[in-house]
């Protein structure tokens, strides 16, 4: 069946025009199906680390904290989705793209994600010039903003993390810290040779990326604040900080797992504090895993019929 040619133009004359395509097996498929594999295989995995009697114990009941929930949940394919509708006028339906990203980037490695997208946009786009200067922009000025807004909260909060006992985790805390300055001033020593979007994309690109990582930040603290709306505002401050200098951690899988440990093992004392940590990194590992398992089954199950009408 074949599908009518649509043609947009980009504001840096990118034509992106659907067509029809060859519906034998290619070593993208190939690779694609792997992929799904894996994401089940990893989901499956994950299933046993969730205690789901704890879960159903601790969960709200409020429909503001789970509207707020899922809209942090997706802030981010949405933010991105809005960064790449500008760059190449993508469709809505690259936000799937796009959540599959943050799945693959969570539940396997960091940054095989940006992989997966760029390799989507290469099948499902076509892009008279490669999609990977504008892929490789957006994942490098997500790092360079979050290091900036990190070192930031740093500040703010220094008074307070001395006084946590960190123990063991200590050590990530410093490789993190390290990594963050490390990047930042590398991209900023190379950004000539780094980047290749324009300066006007550029700024666009990191202002929808520091919106993006307030507003996940206020999100984040606002489901907090319902569960434990007690709890003095000084902890949301320090825990906020902790999460986003943890979320710095290249390559490393389940951030918010770690950013649980390391909540529990510095707010040990205070029980209902650890708890809610413990819960929102549960629900979240959650969310991955269902949503995971449900692209990995359609993807098993249908191929590429579902991504050709992208």
């Amino acid at each position: 069946m074949t599908e009518p040619a649509v043609a947009l133009q980009c504001a840096d004359d990118i034509v992106l025009e659907p067509h029809d395509r060859n519906l034998a097996m290619s070593p993208a498929r190939a690779a694609g199906a792997v992929l799904s594999l894996c994401v089940l295989g990893a989901s499956l995995y994950q299933l046993h680390r969730l205690s789901f009697a704890e879960v159903i114990e601790l969960l709200p009941s409020s429909p503001l904290f789970w509207s707020l929930f899922a809209l942090s949940y997706f802030a981010g394919p949405l933010s991105e989705w809005i960064i790449f509708w500008r760059l190449w006028h993508v469709g809505p339906l690259a936000v799937g793209a796009l959540v599959r990203k943050l799945i693959y980037n969570e539940l396997l490695v960091g940054y095989l994600g940006e992989v997966y997208f760029y390799t989507w946009a290469r099948r499902h786009l076509s892009i008279t010039a490669s999609p990977f200067g504008a892929v490789k922009d957006v994942a490098v000025l997500s790092a360079v903003v979050g290091n900036v807004t990190t070192l930031a909260f740093l500040a703010a909060a220094a008074p307070l993390l001395r006084m946590l006992p960190l123990g063991e985790h200590s050590q990530t805390i410093t490789w993190s810290l390290a990594f963050v300055i490390g990047t930042s001033l590398a991209a900023m020593l190379w950004r000539k040779r780094i980047f290749s979007l324009d300066r006007h994309e550029l700024v666009f690109v990191s202002a929808i990326h520091t919106g993006r990582i307030l507003a996940t930040t206020a999100l984040s603290a606002t489901l907090w604040h319902l569960v434990l709306p007690s709890t003095p505002l000084m902890w949301w401050l320090l825990l906020a900080t902790l999460r986003l200098l943890i979320s710095r951690l290249p390559f490393v899988p389940n951030k918010d797992l770690v950013f649980a440990g390391v909540a529990v093992l510095a707010l040990g004392q205070e029980v209902e504090i650890a708890s809610l940590m413990a819960l929102m990194a549960t629900l979240i590992l959650a969310t991955h895993i269902v949503a995971g398992i449900g692209f990995a089954v359609s993807d098993l199950a249908f191929g590429d019929a579902h991504a050709r009408r992208g």
